[in-house]
Formats: structure tokens, C-alpha cells, sequence
């Protein structure tokens, strides 16, 4: 074991158990996404994570300046990945940094450093940092970054009170927040004259109640048995339906044995009873002609499921609806088990009724698809935007090579979903957007058909997610409207620059994309001040290192 002096960085994510407990596997798959950021901005900045618990990180760093500047970014960074989510479904960290003396074993640090930085986590807001006086002393001269004081804090198991600081994090308007801390409320001890008051107010009480329930005795002698004749027993108690489920704040994907068990709240039938084949997601054309046909003629004893990934099983002309149910599932999922799909099959349909509890699949407008001679090129995976290099890996196996149709849809996340071999390139247009939809709970965008990108693909920037004009907080509120109107229906290459006071300057259709950056930033300079490219196509860019 040794002992030395170090920057302690501690992050968790604001109500984590809530959103594992609304939808647990798209938690954990966003998770793992904003993980990807925060390990990455970490290892830039010169730190290293020595110990993580679920969605916890701790880490060191050599600076205190380092250390509070990766974690600015950090938050700046996952502020800008939640404007794609609703508010309910937003994932934010806090994070707590201090500057301590910790032993290391093994790796891991251990000691009050690493008890304080975690306390300080605690106290940050959502989305924003908390630091010890010591990292104030260190960074108040060397970052332009704004704080505010919150004073000697009584925090757990620390013996004397911490002094922190809130960084004061930047508004969508350009100005900063006033960090507020919450104060716990220490009780004021009753003064003693006080104490017989009480007293006599709680006899008097005592004795009004007791006479109540005197005389209403005989009352409240005949009221169990008209309880017991109106309590349905747990045998015959109603089930209240369940509510129709959005996307917004979508309910947790029920297990295989679940919906085996119980059918959730149906949804009516196409007029005439006859299945609606057309509003079934993730299939093809092929099996939508099934469903049609086959199946919607097939006997009373039936049932159809699927999964996200498209893949399918029947159950038709069963002698129970319990043998229907069984039969589709276990077809449904060893077809997927196969093709090593990760996704488990559910239920879609018992008979003619759409028993499927998630609904439609976020997508976006048509047309889904826009080609553009001046922004297409050719497609290769180790430029696909926003993916890490084990998914460039298997575009280049799985896509590159595939037979066409062929499409792959991207979510703001780093999800995606290709589709190889439709009869069209509407269809694997449509399949992948749902299924990338599905996962990500999100619009995705098509980025990739059969041999090209159909996207404008920067190269000059890094990409850094999706670009919402509307809601982009690096462009001053008032200007935001009038940059969604301008960009339009996005052909050619267009960029987006902002300055100081987050005003807006536009590079729109051009040829290529330096043009499009040059001209952002010249139309940028004559309103603000030392502008920088925020946005090239549909894309967030920031700088390549």
C-alpha cells in the first residue's frame, strides 16, 4: 500500500433505481451508451477509473483542473444526448470532485478522499458538480468557470463539515444557473412551558375519541359482515386493465412466462373482426402477405409473435388458446435463438385481438430516405458516425457484403438496426427504423442504403450525436426557430456555428462540406464572437482530439 494526493472524481446517475424499475433493459442499454462518454472524456483528461458499482464511477486524476474540466464536459455532453429523450426518461449524472489523501491497494483507492468525493456527489444537483474548497482554490483562476458557495456542509460519516462549491453549469439562454443546495432542517426542541399544554390537548382528544367509539359500538358491530359480503375473495377479484402504454414513459417489456400467463388489456380488432396485418411492426412484406392471408382465415385457436429483431412464429389451428400461445412463442424464439438474436419473442396476437402492450415504434416522418448527389458516397463502416469499433466490425462483415435491399437505421445513442435483403428499399427502410426505434425508444434516422451513405457524413469534426435545432441549448432560444426554418428540407451541406452569446451563423447547401463550415463561421463572426462549428448535416460535432 502506498499513500499519495490526488484528484477524486464520483458520478451516479439521479434516480437510477426509478428508471431501471420503469424499464429496466433500455436502462441498462443507455447505460452502457453514456458510459462509453464518460469513461471516454475521462481517459482524455488524463484520469483513471478505479473502482465502478452499477452506475457509479470514481476516478483519479493527476489536476484538479483536469478533473473538473473533463467533468464540465462530461455533463455538457450527456446534457445534449437527453434532449432526445422526454424529461421522465432523461439520465443525468451527479458528480462530486475534491483533491484528498488516499492510500492505494491493489489499484483502488481507498480513504476520506474518496468518502468526501462521493458525499460532494451527493450534494451536486442533477446534472451538475459539487467540489471540495481545496479543488475551488485550484480552479477558481484557471478555468473560466463560474461558482457559487454553499458553505460548511454536514455530510455522512465525515467527522467535521465540508466546504463546497456548485459549478454553476450554463442555461439554454447563455447565462448560468445559481446552484441551490438543499438544507436539512434541524428540529427546534419544544420550549418547557409547553409540555403541559400538550398534554392536556391530548387528553381532551383522548377522551373525545373514546366517547365517539362508545356510542357508535353497536354501529360498527354490523359493518364486517357487510364488508365480507362485498369483498370478492383473491379467487374471484376483478383485474383493472392495464393503461395503454407510450412510448414516452414506455412499462417494462413483460417476460416470456408473463405473457404466457396473463394477456394484457386487448386491443380491439380491425373493423369486421379481421386481423390488421398492416399495423404489425418489425416483419416484412412476405410475412404481412401471411398474416393476411393464412392467418387471418386460420381457426378460433391461434396466436402470433414476434420480436424486435423481425423475427416470427405462428400457432394456428391449436385445440386451446393456452396450446396457441405456446406453440407461437417457442417458434417465435427458436427462430431468434438461431440467429443468436439477443431479443425475446412476446406475443403479438391471440386470435384477431392484438394483445401486444408496447405499442408502435417511434418513427419519423416520410420520406425516410432523401438522395442527394451533392452529401451521398459511398459506405464504409469505419466512417459510420457515432457506433464504436466493435459494431464498424460487423457492419463490415453483416452489411457491406449482404444482398440488397439493404438499410441501416442509427439512433441519437449509438443504437442501430440493419435490415439485409428486403424485397424493397421502402421495406428495409421501414424495418430498421422500427426496430432501431423499439431500442432506443427514440426517432432514428436512415444513414446507410445498399451502397451508400444517404447522410451527410462529416469528417472534418468529430461527431457527437444528433442535431435538433429546435432544442440545441448551445444556440441562444430566441434564434432557434429561424435556424430550423432555414435549414429546410436539409439538402446539400449545411453548418451550423455559434459564438459567445450562443448566436447562430449558417453555412447552408453547399457543395462540400469545408464550404459549409467556412461560411457558418463567417455568418457566425458578424453577430458573435469566437465562434465554433456545432453542427454539420444532421449531425453535433466538437473537436477531432
Amino acid at each position: 500500500m502506498k499513500r499519495k494526493i490526488a484528484a477524486i472524481f464520483a458520478a451516479d446517475i439521479a434516480g437510477y433505481s426509478r428508471l431501471v424499475a420503469e424499464d429496466e433493459e433500455e436502462t441498462l442499454r443507455r447505460l452502457a451508451s453514456y458510459r462509453e462518454v464518460v469513461d471516454d472524456f475521462i481517459a482524455k483528461a488524463g484520469g483513471r477509473i478505479f473502482n465502478t458499482a452499477g452506475d457509479a464511477v470514481l476516478a483519479e486524476f493527476p489536476s484538479a483542473v483536469d478533473a473538473v474540466r473533463c467533468a464540465i464536459d462530461i455533463q455538457e455532453s450527456l446534457r445534449t444526448r437527453n434532449m432526445a429523450y422526454p424529461p421522465s426518461r432523461q439520465m443525468s449524472f451527479r458528480i462530486g470532485i475534491t483533491i484528498g489523501d488516499v492510500v492505494e491497494r491493489d489499484g483502488d483507492l481507498l480513504g476520506d478522499g474518496v468518502n468526501i468525493a462521493a458525499r460532494l456527489e451527493g450534494l451536486a444537483e442533477v446534472g451538475g458538480i459539487c467540489v471540495s474548497r481545496a479543488v475551488h482554490e485550484q480552479v477558481a483562476n484557471k478555468l473560466s468557470v463560474q461558482f457559487a458557495d454553499i458553505g460548511a456542509q454536514e455530510v455522512k460519516n465525515i467527522p467535521t463539515p465540508v466546504h463546497a462549491y456548485m459549478v454553476a453549469m450554463r442555461r439554454e439562454d447563455g447565462t448560468y444557473a445559481t446552484p441551490q443546495v438543499k438544507k436539512v432542517a434541524k428540529a427546534v426542541p419544544a420550549p418547557n412551558w409547553m409540555w403541559p399544554l400538550v398534554v392536556g390537548v391530548v387528553s381532551v382528544v383522548a377522551i373525545g375519541v373514546g366517547g365517539f367509539l362508545y356510542f357508535t359500538k353497536l354501529e360498527t358491530t354490523k359493518v364486517p359482515s357487510a364488508v365480507a359480503a362485498t369483498t370478492p375473495t383473491p379467487a374471484s377479484s376483478a383485474v383493472a386493465p392495464s393503461p395503454t402504454p407510450t412510448m414516452a414513459a414506455k412499462a417494462p417489456m413483460p417476460t416470456q412466462s408473463a405473457m404466457a400467463a396473463a394477456t394484457p388489456a386487448p386491443t380491439p380488432a380491425a373493423a369486421g373482426g379481421k386481423f390488421p396485418a398492416d399495423m404489425v411492426p418489425f416483419i416484412g412484406e412476405r410475412v404481412r402477405a401471411y398474416l393476411s392471408n393464412e392467418y387471418s382465415v386460420a381457426g378460433d385457436y391461434k396466436a402470433f409473435a414476434l420480436n424486435i429483431g423481425g423475427f416470427v412464429g405462428y400457432g394456428l389451428n391449436q385445440p386451446n388458446e393456452e396450446a396457441a400461445r405456446n406453440t407461437a412463442l417457442d417458434q417465435c424464439q427458436k427462430r431468434a435463438d438461431a440467429a443468436q438474436s439477443p431479443r425475446r419473442c412476446e406475443l403479438y396476437a391471440v386470435g384477431d385481438t392484438v394483445v401486444y402492450s408496447h405499442g408502435k415504434p417511434p418513427m419519423p416522418p416520410q420520406p425516410w430516405v432523401r438522395h442527394d448527389a451533392m452529401t451521398e458516397r459511398p459506405f464504409a463502416s469505419k466512417d459510420f458516425p457515432i457506433v464504436r469499433d466493435p459494431a464498424k466490425v460487423r457492419l463490415e462483415n453483416l452489411y457491406a457484403p449482404a444482398a440488397k435491399s439493404r438499410s441501416v437505421a442509427l439512433g441519437p445513442g449509438g443504437q442501430y438496426f440493419m435490415v439485409m435483403g428486403a424485397s424493397s428499399v421502402d421495406e428495409s427502410a421501414r424495418r430498421s427504423l422500427e426496430s432501431c426505434g423499439a431500442i432506443a425508444g427514440v426517432v432514428c434516422m436512415i444513414v446507410a442504403v445498399d451502397d451508400n451513405f444517404v447522410v451527410p457524413i462529416p469528417t472534418l469534426l468529430r461527431i457527437t450525436g444528433f442535431f435538433h435545432a429546435a432544442s440545441n441549448a448551445s444556440i441562444v432560444a430566441d434564434a432557434r426557430d429561424e435556424v430550423v426554418r432555414k435549414l429546410g428540407d436539409g439538402m446539400g451541406w449545411n453548418a451550423v456555428a455559434v459564438g459567445t452569446t450562443g448566436r447562430p451563423g449558417l453555412g447552408l447547401k453547399a457543395a462540400d462540406e469545408q464550404t459549409a463550415v467556412n461560411s457558418a463561421l463567417a455568418d457566425c463572426a458578424r453577430r458573435d464572437s469566437d465562434c465554433h462549428v456545432i453542427a454539420i448535416g444532421p449531425f453535433t460535432v466538437g473537436p477531432t482530439n
